[in-house]
């Protein structure tokens, strides 16, 4: 009776606050915030199917040890302002568990404060090496970081002899943060910037740009970017007669930047995650199952799948699992075990965080592809 009574005051004295008591069958909170319309759309609208999808399937199961997960979602349009104002939202107002999400860097970058502030776990599904260098507490990624991409395009290029090399790209945060990245790797594997070239990426000619660069001694052309304007400078390539290789980033690993480019596409070559390739992979990897069964999934549901998506499933997934082994959705217990996520075979790769790496993916998590009739093939 005692019992009863103290429980009876302490519900009561939560509701007075404004706190309410937690039930082991309320829903799991997940909030996220994605670019699903704008100049980014091409990444944000696979991942919010892609948890939309998982979710359902979850739920149909039971659900994380009995408890649904309720996914309350803002389309930020690609605007890192109102990336602030919704997350803030999803603190303040629906008072979520745990946030996966944003699609672009400047996004996620811009919204870090108030995760950090409010002590939330936070898996982002952008690029940007500085998201989690220097390791922020709260945050993580499971996106393939830009330095990683630059690494791997100057190993290529060292295989293929390539040494002289220029620079284009866009003024979005993705962009310059991997300009950065090209320029701080760049000695490291012998290799020289004889041009670097800016443009904007609402841009819908790159035609002088590339002229400059024709001009000079380059032996290869490395565009760094997402959306529109990669596709664009693809087939200015192509009608200005330039005939080196051109090499995109992981920030063009969908089917759209082919459809974009069309004929011009062939030959490109970029990182990109094993999903893209995934029936090209030995029966021996690991990922594989994963990859084939999240690909049947998405598209017997959606259509064409993309690595972007699969950002998404690696950030729910390893979500869903760190709840299960904190017994809850304490937000500090949860933040720890995403921190000890380790064997995680994920679309992106294996993934092992320590309190050192929030993202926790070796370069070999990177496919080195390139476009070959309109599909992406594995290079040798």
């Amino acid at each position: 009776m005692k019992n009863q009574v103290w429980r009876a005051i302490l519900v009561s004295a939560l509701l007075l606050t404004g706190v309410q008591p937690a039930n082991a069958a309320d829903p799991i909170k997940l909030g996220s915030f994605l670019a699903v319309t704008g100049p980014a759309s091409f990444l944000g609208d696979p991942e919010l199917k892609t948890l939309q999808m998982l979710i359902e399937d979850i739920n149909a199961k039971g659900g994380v040890k009995g408890r649904k997960i309720e996914l309350i979602h803002y389309d930020t349009g690609g605007k890192a302002q109102d990336a602030v104002g919704f997350v803030k939202r999803l603190i303040r107002n629906d008072q979520v568990d745990v946030i996966v999400g944003g699609t672009t860097s400047g996004d996620t970058l811009a919204v870090i404060p108030e995760v950090e502030k409010a002590a939330i776990p936070l898996v982002s599904l952008a690029g940007a090496i500085e998201i989690v260098e220097p390791v922020k507490p709260w945050v993580f990624k499971t996106a393939h970081t830009d330095r990683m991409a630059a690494a791997k395009i100057f190993e290529d290029l060292r295989k293929r002899g390539l040494t002289k090399v220029a620079l284009i790209g866009g003024d979005g945060g993705f962009d310059k943060s991997g300009h950065e990245q090209l320029l701080k790797l760049a000695p490291d594997y012998g290799i020289s910037i004889v041009a670097d070239e800016s443009y904007g990426n609402k841009d819908t000619d790159m035609t002088t740009q590339l002229t400059k660069i024709r001009a000079s001694d380059a032996q290869a052309i490395i565009n760094f970017g997402f959306g529109q304007a990669p596709a664009i400078v693809t087939k200015n390539m192509k009608q200005l007669s330039i005939d080196l290789p051109l090499y995109q980033s992981h920030g063009v690993a969908s089917k759209t930047f082919i459809d974009l480019a069309g004929a011009a596409a062939e030959g490109v070559r970029l990182p990109a995650a094993a999903l893209v390739v995934a029936e090209q992979l030995p029966d021996t990897d690991p990922q594989k199952p994963i990859l084939l069964d999240y690909k049947k999934r998405f598209e017997a549901k959606y259509g064409p799948v993309s690595t972007f998506g699969g950002h998404a499933y690696d950030g729910l997934m390893i979500v869903v699992a760190a709840i299960e082994r904190a017994g809850g959705t304490d937000k500090a217990k949860v933040r720890d075990e995403i921190e000890k996520t380790h064997g995680f075979i994920g679309t992106a790769g294996v993934f092992n965080m320590t309190p050192a790496d929030h993202m926790g993916l070796s370069l070999d998590a990177f496919k080195m592809v390139e476009i070959r009739g309109g599909a992406w093939k594995i290079v040798e």
